[in-house]
C-alpha cells in the first residue's frame, strides 16, 4: 500500500538523484572495497585496544558480536534501499525529518574536521620513530605541528578539488600499503618465536577483563572508534557505478578480514609493549621498532648508512619502509573523509538546508569546490586550537574523543534508522535486524557515555572531562541554532519536504 509518506519520500530520493546525475561515476566495486579497508581500519585505536591488555581479543569478540556484526547489517540494508549521494544525512533525513538529518550532517562534518586535524600530530610522531631519537623533538614542538598540519590540510583541499578520477588511486594505494605494514606487524611475533628471540606468544588468549570504568572506557572507545566507518563512503554513492550493489557488496566482502586484522594486529602489539609503556599515538611504528630490533638490531641512526647485507642493516632498512608504508594511511584516509565530508554541505544546499554557495561545482571536475575551501579552513583552525594549553599527547586524545563523539552522536540516528523510523516510510527491516539495531545503539550510546573518561595520563581528569563534555554538547547547541536560523530566513519549503 502506498501511503502519502512513502510518495513525498520517494519524490525526495528521485530529486537527489537529479542533482547526482551531475556528477562524474568514479568508484568501482574494487575501489569501494579498498576505501573500506582503508575508512574502517583506524590505526589510532590499535592503542587503545592495547591499553586493555591481554583481555583485548574478549573486547574485540563482543564489540564484533554486539556492534560490528549489527552496523553491517543495517548499513547493509539502507545502501540497498537508499543509495544516495550524502549517505547518512540522506538516510537520516529521509527516515525522520530535515533538523535530525541536518544534525546528523553536522555532527558527520565535525568528526571529519577534528579527526584530519591530528594528521600534524601523527605525522610527526611516524618521522619521530622512522629517523630515531636525533628527531623526537618533532613531535613535542607545537609550532612545527601546526607547519605540517597546515601542508597537509592544503594538499587535502587541492586533492578534494581534483576529485576521485584523482583522489581514488591515492586511495587505493593507501589501503594496500596498510594491508602489507600489518602483515609486517602481524608476521614479526611469529618471526621472534621462529628465531627464540621472544619468549611467549598467544595471540588468541581469553583472559576477563575487570569490570572498572576504565576498562569500560578503553572497550567503548575500541569498540566505536575501530569498528565504525563502513556507512562512510557511502556519501559517495553518487559517485559510484550501481550504488545499490557495489556499496553493500563492499561491506560483505571487508567484514571478516577486518575483524581478523584488529584481533591478531592488537595481539603482536602487546608481543613487544606493556600496555603502560603504550605510545598511544604511534603504537604501531613502536612495536615494529622493537619487534625488528629483538630480530636484527636496530641502530639509531641512519638505515641507509648500514650494510643491508647483515641483519642488523636489513632490520635497519624494514623498519623505517614499513612505518613509512604504514603513514601513508593517514593522509590517504583522510584525504577520503576530507572528500567525503565536504559532499556533506553541497547535499545540504541541495536540499535548501544550507545556501547554494556550497553546492558550486568545479566546472571540469565537477567538485563543490566552496564547500572544500571552507572545510579546509575550519579544519586548520580546529588543528591550532587542540594545541592550546595541553601536551601533543592529550591534544591528540582530546581530538580524536571529541570527533568520534560526534561520530557517534550521527550512529544512534543510524541505529535507530531499522527500529525507529516511521512505518509508513517503508524502511524497517525484519525483527532480527532491528534487534541488531537495537544492540548498535545500546553499544554506541555506552561509547558516548564513556567517552568523558580518558585512557592515559593527563593533567586534570576533571578538566578533561569537562572539556570533552562542553565541546560535544555545545557544538550541537550550536547546530541546532544554525539549523533554527536558516529554517527562518527561508522564504519557502521545499515542496517534497519530509517531515
Amino acid at each position: 500500500m502506498t501511503t502519502d509518506s512513502s510518495i513525498a519520500l520517494r519524490t525526495a530520493e528521485a530529486e537527489v538523484q537529479a542533482h547526482s546525475s551531475a556528477l562524474r561515476k568514479e568508484l568501482g566495486l574494487f575501489d569501494l572495497v579498498l576505501a573500506q579497508v582503508l575508512l574502517v581500519i583506524v590505526l589510532d585505536y590499535f592503542g587503545t585496544a592495547a591499553k586493555a591488555g591481554s583481555a583485548h581479543v574478549v573486547f574485540w569478540l563482543v564489540a564484533i558480536l554486539l556492534f560490528f556484526i549489527p552496523l553491517a547489517l543495517v548499513v547493509a540494508h539502507l545502501n540497498r534501499l537508499m543509495p544516495l549521494e550524502g549517505g547518512l544525512y540522506e538516510w537520516a533525513r529521509l527516515a525522520f525529518n530535515d533538523q535530525l538529518g541536518f544534525l546528523v550532517a553536522w555532527n558527520l562534518w565535525l568528526f571529519v574536521i577534528l579527526y584530519v586535524a591530528v594528521i600534524g600530530l601523527v605525522t610527526t610522531t611516524f618521522v619521530s620513530y622512522a629517523i630515531g631519537p636525533a628527531a623526537a623533538w618533532m613531535a613535542s614542538s607545537k609550532w612545527f605541528i601546526l607547519v605540517v598540519s597546515f601542508g597537509f590540510v592544503a594538499a587535502m583541499m587541492l586533492l578534494a578539488s581534483l576529485g576521485l578520477r584523482v583522489g581514488k588511486w591515492l586511495s587505493n594505494l593507501g589501503s594496500i600499503a596498510t594491508l602489507v605494514t600489518i602483515a609486517v606487524l602481524i608476521a614479526t611475533p611469529l618471526l621472534n618465536r621462529w628465531r627464540g628471540t621472544l619468549a611467549e606468544y598467544h595471540p588468541l588468549r581469553l583472559v576477563m577483563p575487570p569490570l572498572t570504568v576504565f576498562s569500560l572506557s578503553v572497550f567503548t572507545k575500541m569498540m566505536f572508534g575501530a569498528l565504525s566507518g563502513f556507512e562512510y563512503v557511502a556519501i559517495f554513492a553518487g559517485e559510484c557505478r550501481n550504488p545499490a550493489r557495489n556499496l553493500t557488496r563492499s561491506v560483505l566482502i571487508t567484514a571478516p578480514f577486518i575483524a581478523l586484522i584488529y584481533i591478531f594486529a592488537t595481539s603482536s602489539i602487546l608481543a613487544f609493549v606493556r600496555p603502560q609503556d603504550l605510545d598511544v599515538v604511534g603504537p604501531i611504528p613502536q612495536a615494529l621498532r622493537l619487534g625488528l630490533q629483538s630480530l636484527g638490531g636496530v641502530p639509531h641512526v641512519s638505515p641507509f648508512l648500514r650494510d643491508m647485507g647483515s641483519s642488523v642493516g636489513l632490520a635497519a632498512f624494514i623498519v623505517p619502509v614499513a612505518i613509512v608504508l604504514l603513514f601513508v594511511n593517514y593522509p590517504t584516509s583522510f584525504s577520503v573523509y576530507f572528500s567525503a565530508s565536504a559532499r556533506l554541505p553541497m547535499v545540504a544546499g541541495w536540499d535548501h538546508l544550507l545556501p547554494d554557495w556550497f553546492t558550486r561545482l568545479h566546472p571540469r571536475y565537477r567538485t563543490p569546490v566552496n564547500s572544500i575551501l571552507f572545510l579546509g579552513c575550519v579544519t586548520l583552525a580546529g588543528s591550532a586550537a587542540a594545541l592550546i594549553g595541553v601536551g601533543p599527547q592529550e591534544a591528540y586524545e582530546l581530538l580524536l574523543t571529541w570527533g568520534f563523539t560526534f561520530y557517534a552522536i550521527a550512529y544512534l540516528a543510524l541505529f535507530a534508522i531499522p527500529f525507529l523510523s516511521p512505518k509508513a516510510r517503508g524502511l524497517r527491516p525484519r525483527l532480527w535486524l532491528r534487534l541488531a539495531a537495537v544492540s548498535g545503539f545500546l553499544m554506541t550510546l555506552l561509547y558516548v557515555v564513556l567517552s568523558i573518561f580518558p585512557i592515559i595520563d593527563v593533567e586534570s581528569s576533571r578538566g578533561y572531562s569537562l572539556k570533552i563534555a562542553a565541546v560535544v554538547l555545545g557544538a550541537n547547541l550550536l547546530g541546532w541554532m544554525i539549523y533554527r536560523a536558516g529554517r527562518r530566513k527561508s522564504a519557502y519549503d521545499r515542496p517534497a519536504a519530509i517531515s
